[in-house]
């Protein structure tokens, strides 16, 4: 059972409470080690860092709207293997969700970590919050005063969050061993504390926080009406995406601008092979191997294979996509590589009844087969 506390927000600072519990956790033992986002010295964008030293904490952002860097990918470098001590690491719910997909796939040691999920209302393109941050000191404080306590998570005037936020149905991590939250409260006033049973006592013992039973009130109703509105517009980009990619040509001249950078890949939180098909000989071709191909079809597109790069990657990639979009936010050419993935990914996992990041006890399709899974309700498999 999930126990929750109530984190007073003392002179309407939320950061800088969010900033005292973390604190209060590495000075109490609950954790050794806290990975958290870290303002600049420029104070226009936020990294990934590991804090040991908890007066270090004074510059972190829990709640950072920016992400240079998708934190599973971190996570599976940092805790791939069994560490001494627990590492604390703060993740928005599109990360949290990808963490446990690698935990299933043995990239991530889930005995060293003790993970902190925590509200998202939305963020930012990295480039964009620079210019917001250089240009007006106060967008930092409107990330947690811009609508997401009472349900309306909007981005402020004449800022946009990143696409991929602007249809994404999970503002509120679950699963998370520790939850931070704002949504459904007012974040000048209070921040929401979650945990199970076990944590919470060990929270209560070494960390004074006092725990009751029960879910806070208002916190499902504000999320569900944020989400309500996400899907809304889920529904209409990826509709309009449907309506762009139909027949195969169409997709083609969408993805035609794709100089195969491999950034997407790179950027992709579950993207985890060190045998890479598109880095060996099967998908770099010989200059020989180009120039018969063009005598043989009179041209050929360079860089080659495009559409089979991303194909194949939604093939491998499709049912664990958590719908991050960081692929988009890494491609040059702005490629609608996310909302395909949104697009497709989702029907595939739609298929399976599957919802990546659901449960760490879950099996992910592409490890198992069922003998009547792709079957309809008659059994004839058409």
């Amino acid at each position: 059972m999930m126990k929750r506390a109530i984190l007073k927000v003392d002179n309407g600072d939320a950061l800088a409470s969010a900033r005292a519990f973390l604190r209060r956790l590495l000075e109490s033992g609950v954790v050794d080690t806290v990975l958290v986002p870290r303002m600049l010295p420029s104070e226009d964008g936020f990294v990934q860092t590991l804090v040991k030293d908890p007066a270090m904490l004074e510059t972190s952002h829990p709640l950072a709207p920016t992400m240079a860097v998708q934190s599973a990918r971190v996570v599976s470098e940092l805790c791939s293997r069994p560490l001494a001590g627990r590492v604390g690491v703060v993740l928005k719910p599109c990360e949290l969700r990808a963490v446990v997909e690698l935990m299933k796939f043995l990239q991530v040691d889930a005995a060293s970590l003790v993970t902190i999920g925590v509200d998202c209302a939305g963020t930012y393109e990295v480039r964009d919050y620079a210019l917001m941050a250089r240009d007006d000191k106060s967008v930092l404080s409107r990330v947690f005063t811009s609508g997401a306590g009472n349900g309306s998570a909007a981005a402020g005037n004449g800022y946009a969050f990143r696409d991929s936020c602007r249809i994404c149905e999970n503002p509120v991590p679950s699963g998370a061993d520790i939850t931070l939250g704002f949504i459904g409260h007012d974040p000048s006033k209070e921040l929401v504390i979650e945990a199970g049973d076990e944590l919470a006592g060990e929270l209560a013992e070494k960390a004074s926080l006092s725990f009751e039973d029960g879910a806070p009130q208002g916190r499902e109703q504000a999320a569900s009406e944020i989400i309500g509105k996400r899907r809304q517009e889920r529904a209409r980009v990826l509709g309009e995406l449907a309506q762009r990619t139909k027949p195969v040509e169409k997709l083609m001249e969408t993805l035609s601008t794709c100089i195969r950078c491999h950034n997407c890949m790179n950027a992709c939180p579950i993207c985890y092979c060190k045998q890479c098909v598109f880095r060996s000989p099967l998908m770099e071709h010989r200059p020989e191997q180009l120039v018969g191909l063009a005598g043989r079809k009179g041209a050929v597109r360079l860089p080659a294979d495009t559409l089979m790069f991303h194909l194949t990657r939604l093939s491998h990639m499709g049912t664990s996509c958590v719908g991050c979009g960081m692929c988009e936010s890494a491609c040059p050419n702005r490629l609608p590589v996310a909302q395909l993935f949104s697009l497709i990914g989702g029907k595939l996992q739609d298929m399976f009844d599957y919802v990546p990041g659901r449960d760490a006890g879950e099996e992910p399709p592409v490890s198992m087969f069922k003998e009547h899974e792709l079957h309809d309700e008659t059994g004839s498999g058409e």
